[in-house]
């Protein structure tokens, strides 16, 4: 933490700045936030959800993730962008319809927010960082070798298609027959079809207007892209995730050898210091005066910074 304190004083307050991209059908904001001459620069890719730029949602969280993670790396010499995802705080619009919403929609946006990013610090290129769900945006971004992305840093993600990651967390919090009629759902949106008439309890996961969305997300599988990529990319994942696994990472890192699989230990889904009980683990969602665990920043500037 002393070295965030010094670099921080010897390269002076970062600047922050509002930045909207005119994406159809509505644009999309996010926050630069930039030390003078930075080093790199990295746009940060929200996790799923109504998540905003710095990591919170209506849903109960609070932690700041995301603007604690841009804040450090900023000490260290690394601008970031942080957005919120399509009709999510600054970017929403009246002409936002959930129906219409497609995964491919935040690989462009994510691709777009790198050529923007590059572009207003003056890089060759920038970083995807992509927390949980945005580990998968990250990944799918690289897909055709597209141009603009300097390497990917993947904190929290799932290494295991999304149908197999949702049964893990949803089998011990749903009693029978819910938990059969989630089971089913799912693979029926995994297999390409709409699911009609599913439990009203079950509504925040498998309403009508997000199943489309499903339907697009559950066929990505983060082993195959992660193995297809041949750039620099980092596996980030907290021993005490209650969300995300060391099964979800390792399942990348054995996917792409050349990644490089850090492990922080006691750190859970929102990157700070949690315990495994699942209670006091998830308290820490709700507080954003909790600090980001030691190492993390330190860990994801390191790599980023690092000769090449």
């Amino acid at each position: 933490m002393l070295s965030l304190i010094l670099a921080a004083a010897l390269l002076g307050d970062p600047v922050a700045t509002e930045v909207t991209l005119p994406t159809l059908p509505a644009p999309v904001g996010g926050t630069l936030l930039a030390p003078e001459d930075p080093r790199a620069v990295a746009v940060i890719l929200p996790g799923s959800g109504p998540t905003n730029r710095d990591g919170d949602s209506h849903l109960g969280i609070a932690a700041g993730t995301y603007r604690l993670l841009a804040e450090g790396l900023a000490g260290e010499g690394v601008a970031t962008l942080r957005i919120d995802k399509r009709g999510i705080a600054g970017s929403a619009s009246p002409t936002f319809s959930e129906t219409d919403l497609r995964f491919s929609d935040y690989v462009d946006d994510a691709r777009a927010w790198a050529a923007e990013a590059a572009a207003r610090t003056g890089q060759p290129c920038a970083w995807l960082i992509g927390h949980s769900e945005g580990a998968l945006v990250a990944l799918a971004a690289t897909a055709d070798d597209h141009p603009g992305i300097c390497g990917l840093v993947l904190l929290s993600g799932a290494g295991r298609p999304a149908r197999v990651v949702l049964e893990e967390q949803l089998g011990p919090q749903l009693p029978e027959p819910l938990r059969s009629q989630a089971f089913h759902a799912l693979a029926e949106l995994e297999a390409g079809w709409l699911v009609e008439n599913t439990p009203p309890i079950l509504g925040a996961l498998l309403r009508p207007s997000v199943q489309p969305y499903l339907i697009s997300w559950l066929q990505l599988d983060p082993a195959a892209l992660i193995a297809a990529w041949d750039g620099p990319v980092m596996i980030g994942q907290g021993t005490t995730d209650i969300q995300t696994t060391e099964t979800d990472a390792r399942a990348m890192a054995e996917a792409q050898p050349e990644a490089k699989l850090v492990l922080w230990e006691g750190v859970n889904h929102v990157l700070k210091v949690a315990p495994a009980d699942r209670a006091a683990n998830l308290a820490t969602y709700g507080d954003p005066s909790l600090p980001l665990a030691d190492g993390v920043v330190e860990d994801v500037a390191g790599f980023i910074l690092q000769p090449r």
